[in-house]
């Protein structure tokens, strides 16, 4: 991968409120969204679910790395890809 690049981040968790925020503000702390592509949201069929899809204007690996760490590691978000 060459950097810097738009790299996408998507994340599933639970379809509460907030859930897109949480994921949101994960991120903003590593790194800048782009506003081509920015944030798209999709439900489970059943709705009970929710994937967030969040393109960053990503500078290293290390970078994408720490994104992953940090939000693995909270107890709301159950997948990552």
């Amino acid at each position: 991968m060459n950097f810097p690049c738009v790299f996408p981040i998507k994340v599933m968790g639970a379809n509460h409120d907030d859930f897109e925020s949480l994921v949101v503000e994960i991120i903003r702390k590593h790194a800048p969204i782009t506003t081509d592509g920015g944030i798209t949201s999709r439900l489970s069929r059943g709705g009970r679910f929710i994937s967030i899809t969040v393109h960053i204007n990503a500078e290293g690996q290390d970078q994408v790395d720490r994104i992953y760490q940090e939000l693995s590691a909270h107890e709301r978000v159950l997948m990552m890809l």
